[in-house]
């Protein structure tokens, strides 16, 4: 038998971003496992951070790296950048004979071509990150404000945390019971789609995006 330690990553930012969500992580590892695993298999363990991909020092990450090497484990991303956006660290990763880990998104990529991949997307982000500047400073010398771009975007950002938050204590009065007496996530997701209750996004409630809404009035 196969087994996999499976790691989900997003930045703050990347929450609600199509493709990057921890909702769509889950999809691509479930296809992965349902199409392109060897068989028979099983996932051992499964982790996931709430932190850039530029920073390597991610404690669930290096808990899930661990938890591969002890349990000689494959350790399952969805898609390369959510193990990191440095491609030293992935080469650092790819050069320890004692670590396994596979891509969902890229099923029959070997080393080598995530290596490749890794550094011409590290060139890209690179380029662009070039091209906005320049951008923002042929703006600037138009005589375009720019800080009042930033102010309509901050007081957008503002309203749409108020509106999740308004929702999240809607929902207070069903899930907190639910956990009090110890349901697991997936069953607390179950009840809420049985009672009819969409997500902010009109979708059916999964183990995490129930641990979000947790996580939302908590705070």
């Amino acid at each position: 038998m196969i087994t996999y330690v499976t790691y989900k990553r997003v930045s703050t930012k990347e929450q609600g971003r199509s493709g990057l969500g921890l909702d769509a992580q889950e999809r691509d590892i479930k296809l992965f496992l349902e199409n392109f695993s060897e068989e028979p298999w099983e996932v051992v363990g499964s982790f996931q951070d709430v932190q850039s991909g530029t920073e390597d020092d991610r404690p669930e990450l290096l808990k899930a790296i661990d938890q591969a090497k002890k349990l000689k484990a494959v350790l399952l991303v969805a898609k390369l950048d959510r193990l990191s956006r440095r491609v030293s660290f992935i080469a650092t990763l790819m050069e320890d004979k004692r670590l396994q880990f596979r891509v969902a998104s890229m099923p029959h990529a070997d080393k080598f071509q995530l290596h490749i991949y890794a550094a011409l997307a590290e060139q890209e982000r690179e380029f662009i990150s070039t091209r906005t500047k320049a951008a923002l400073q042929e703006a600037k010398a138009r005589g375009m404000k720019l800080g009042g771009m930033r102010d309509k975007t901050n007081r957008r950002n503002k309203a749409s945390k108020a509106l999740a938050d308004a929702r999240a204590k809607k929902l207070e009065g069903i899930v907190l019971p639910l956990q009090q007496k110890g349901a697991t996530l997936r069953e607390i997701a179950t009840a809420l789609n049985e009672a009819n209750v969409a997500t902010s996004r009109q979708r059916t409630w999964h183990p995490n995006s129930v641990r979000r809404l947790l996580q939302r009035l908590a705070a």
